[in-house]
C-alpha cells in the first residue's frame, strides 16, 4: 500500500513541472534563461529533489537543457525545428481528433465542451482588426487559449502514447507561436476557429475533425512563416 508521504514527492514534483512548463511554454522564462534552483525551489514551495525531477521531464520535453557544472538554462526557441514539428503534427494530430471524436466518456465530452467556452471572450473580440479599435485583443491570452483547447483535445483521444508527443510539440510550437505573436494580425482568428474543430469533435464527426486540424496545422507553419 503506498502511503500519502510516499507519495508527496511525486506530487510536488508534479506541481513544479506544471507550474515551470506554461512559465517555459509562454517565454515567460525566457530562452537562454537559468534557472536558479534555490529561488525556485522557495517560489514554488517544494523541495530540491521534487524540483529536480520536474527539470528532468522538462529536459525530456526539450524545454530546458541541463549543463555540467554550468547548471540549467531554458532552451532556446529553434525556428529551423518548424518543418520537423509541422511533419510529425500533420500525421499525428488527425489520428488524436478521430479518437477523441469516438471517445463519448462524459468527463472528456466535458473538457472539450469547457474548452469551447475558453473561447467566447476571443470571439467576442471578433472585430478585432476593425477600424477604430481602441484596445486590441491580447495575443498572449490567444495563445493561451489556444494551448487550453490542443490540450483537452488531447486527453480527450483517450491515448496516452498520442497525447504525450502531441503535447510536447504544441508546447515547442507555442513558443514559435510567442516570438512571432505580435507580428501575426490574424492570430485571434487562428484560435477562434478552433470552435468548428471542437464542434466537429463534440459531433462524432471525425473526418471533418480531420479535415480542420490538418488545416489548421498547415496555416500555423505558413502564417510562421510569412513573418519570421
Amino acid at each position: 500500500m503506498t502511503t500519502s508521504a510516499e507519495t508527496a514527492p511525486a506530487s510536488l514534483a508534479t506541481q513544479a513541472y506544471l507550474a515551470l512548463r506554461d512559465r517555459l511554454v509562454l517565454l515567460d522564462i525566457a530562452p537562454g534563461e537559468p534557472l536558479q534552483e534555490a529561488r525556485l525551489a522557495e517560489e514554488l514551495g517544494v523541495g530540491r529533489t521534487p524540483l529536480r525531477e520536474a527539470l528532468k521531464h522538462l529536459e525530456l520535453d526539450h524545454l530546458v537543457v541541463t549543463y555540467p557544472r554550468r547548471g540549467t538554462f531554458a532552451t532556446n526557441v529553434d525556428i529551423t525545428a518548424l518543418a520537423a514539428i509541422t511533419q510529425v503534427r500533420a500525421a499525428l494530430e488527425p489520428v488524436a481528433v478521430r479518437a477523441a471524436s469516438a471517445n463519448q466518456d462524459p468527463s472528456a465530452r466535458a473538457a472539450l465542451e469547457e474548452a469551447a467556452r475558453s473561447l467566447e471572450p476571443l470571439e467576442a473580440d471578433a472585430d478585432v482588426d476593425g477600424p477604430g479599435r481602441a484596445d486590441p485583443p491580447d495575443p498572449r491570452r490567444a495563445l493561451q487559449v489556444d494551448v487550453e483547447v490542443h490540450r483537452a483535445i488531447y486527453r480527450a483521444c483517450g491515448n496516452l502514447y498520442l497525447a504525450e508527443p502531441l503535447l510536447r510539440l504544441d508546447n515547442l510550437s507555442t513558443r514559435i507561436w510567442c516570438v512571432a505573436m505580435h507580428r501575426l494580425p490574424g492570430l485571434t482568428s487562428h484560435v477562434t476557429e478552433l470552435r468548428e474543430l471542437l464542434e466537429a469533435i463534440l459531433g462524432g464527426d471525425g473526418d471533418r475533425a480531420a479535415e480542420l486540424i490538418s488545416r489548421h496545422v498547415a496555416e500555423f507553419e505558413s502564417s510562421i512563416r510569412a513573418v519570421l
